[in-house]
């Protein structure tokens, strides 16, 4: 059963916090960061990126980077442009995007739940983005930035959720970069903490949507500081860790799109010849061509749309694995065909996020850059819970949620 409980929350002032909010450290570069930061000194960039500080080229590994988080960290405390609140809340957090609105419960996660696999996996981690954000908590003493989970529908939690989102938000704007709307409410009345803590109680399980190696570096740490503590109890805010928790019917779940350098040596009529094997091939025209349903692909190539269906048998719909699109055009066209057997490490391969649209998959095709682009249908919700209830591991780039999580409208301290 998922644990989870109140903190007293970091948080700008009302007044400074459009000043404050950031996107996440891992969606955009040093460069990007630097430019958006601009002249602003109450930016969270210059926590979650402060290489921005540093001259243009300084690795955002570098020691003196770490120091200076945790060095600007307390700067925006002592200059109030963050404030602890004096009472353990919870918090709702609310995203519009297209005209649709989902609503989050920012709790307080347990490390235990973490590491006993209550709270679910379906991505592989790397040792490097671990440690890296791990020593961002070590120095901050802190988690900046929340990870996103999903949670099984719940009917008290929706209705009190709705009961709080009726009244004014403590913030409420619109992000200047991806124009989505972001509002936030405080939780603070104790019979509406205790029926979140024991509803949550209820559940068998969270499940980690965006945010593996945030997920794995705050409950690693939290791990490293109970154990050295000699006088550990359990309750101390180490123990937990901040996340963000969306109902699961309510996320939105993007097409996560490849685009290929070349075709392997093949012509584009061999390519296609070699495709009708496993797939039923119709040539579209030059309009774009959207995926219309699971198994159903759209590709690019040569100025022109093709749709490509799975033929029946090339796929296990009994495997939550093998059913899978990304596994099915992983196996049958980059590997099989145009042998790209690494995902995460093929530089002939690139990843495109469906918030970009089919428009930038014919873009990068026409430019000459690209050879040719695949388009995917999204995965559902349903798809990943299935997945990380059975233990097992979804193939690299597949999911790509959106809109992504705001940073800086509130903090996690480690430290009591």
């Amino acid at each position: 059963m998922a644990t989870i409980r109140p903190f007293k929350g970091i948080r700008p002032p009302k007044e400074f916090v459009e000043k404050v909010e950031s996107r996440p450290y891992d969606v955009l570069s040093s460069e990007e960061a630097r430019a958006e930061a601009g002249d602003n000194e109450m930016s969270l960039y210059h926590i979650i990126k402060p290489e921005i500080d540093f001259e243009p080229g300084t690795s955002e590994y570098d020691p003196r980077v770490y120091e200076q988080a945790a060095g600007n960290f307390r700067k925006f405390q002592e200059k109030g442009w963050l404030k602890q609140d004096t009472q353990d809340c919870y918090y709702i957090y609310a995203q519009t995007m297209n005209g649709k609105t989902q609503y989050g419960l920012v709790v307080g996660a347990f490390v235990n739940d973490y590491l006993n696999g209550v709270i679910k996996k379906h991505e592989l981690t790397r040792k490097d983005k671990e440690e890296d954000r791990m020593k961002h908590v070590r120095v901050c003493d802190a988690n900046i930035e929340p990870v996103f989970f999903a949670y099984p529908d719940n009917s008290v939690l929706d209705s009190l959720i709705k009961k709080y989102v009726t009244s004014t938000p403590e913030y409420d704007f619109i992000a200047p970069v991806d124009g989505f709307g972001h509002q936030f409410w405080i939780i603070s009345d104790a019979a509406d903490i205790e029926t979140i803590t024991r509803e949550f109680a209820k559940m068998p399980a969270l499940y980690i949507a965006d945010g593996h190696h945030r997920s794995a570096a705050a409950a690693l740490v939290g791990a490293e500081k109970a154990k050295a503590n000699p006088n550990h109890r359990g309750d101390e805010e180490y123990n937990y860790f901040m996340a963000v928790c969306f109902q699961a019917s309510q996320l939105t779940i993007l097409d996560y799109n490849r685009v290929v350098k070349d075709l392997n040596g093949l012509t584009e009529e061999e390519f296609l010849e070699k495709l009708a094997t496993n797939f039923i091939v119709e040539k579209k025209g030059t309009e774009i061509y959207h995926p219309e349903a699971l198994h159903n692909f759209s590709l690019y190539l040569g100025g022109t749309w093709y749709s490509l269906t799975a033929k029946k048998g090339v796929y296990d719909d009994s495997d939550p694995i093998g059913v899978l699109d990304v596994d099915i055009s992983s196996r049958l066209i980059l590997d099989e065909i145009l042998n790209i057997k690494d995902l995460r490490t093929d530089k002939r391969i690139d990843f495109v996020g469906g918030i970009r649209g089919l428009e930038e998959l014919k873009a990068r095709v026409d430019s000459g850059e690209m050879k040719m682009a695949l388009a995917l249908y999204p995965v559902s919700m349903k798809q990943i819970m299935d997945i990380a209830d059975s233990g097992k591991i979804m193939p690299p780039k597949a999911t790509w949620f959106e809109p992504k999580l705001r940073s800086g409208l509130v903090i996690h301290k480690l430290g009591e």
